[in-house]
């Protein structure tokens, strides 16, 4: 049994897994058009980042905005673009997702292209993106 116990120790010590951390996986999901409530999302966004890290965890973030939401993703409109831009390029953990349903429907209602952030990365449907998120482990997050 002592063999055994000194495998472990030493597995463990070989794969480093007492000196790295916890990683979590968040989504946060905005669907209103209201710079209160992407503001709050970001908010959150950076108080979970510190807050792990400080913990010496690490987490990952996917914020998915659909609906009204996905106005905080269009260029030149979004009121909450500048910070988008400087979150990510601060923090490596954080990722955008636009729901290509939304896109779609605003593209057919201006008759025209709608330009998104380059930070956002379109998927076919924000709900479902929710959903995939949460089958993976993400906790949900709703500001």
């Amino acid at each position: 049994m002592k063999i055994f116990g000194a495998a472990m120790i030493a597995a463990v010590l070989a794969t480093g897994a007492w000196a790295e951390g916890v990683v979590h996986k968040v989504a946060i999901h905005v669907d209103e058009n209201d710079p209160q409530v992407m503001n709050m999302a970001l908010n959150n966004v950076a108080n979970v980042t510190s807050y792990y890290e400080g913990q010496g965890d690490t987490v990952m973030i996917e914020l998915v905005a659909y609906g009204p939401g996905l106005n905080m993703f269009v260029a030149e409109k979004s009121p909450v673009a500048d910070r988008i831009s400087a979150m990510s390029l601060l923090m490596e953990n954080l990722s955008f997702a636009a729901c290509g349903n939304t896109l779609n429907a605003m593209e057919k209602k201006a008759g025209k292209k709608v330009a998104l952030m380059d930070e956002a990365t379109v998927v076919p449907s924000g709900v479902v993106r929710l959903i995939e998120l949460q089958e993976n482990d993400f906790a949900y997050i709703r500001p």
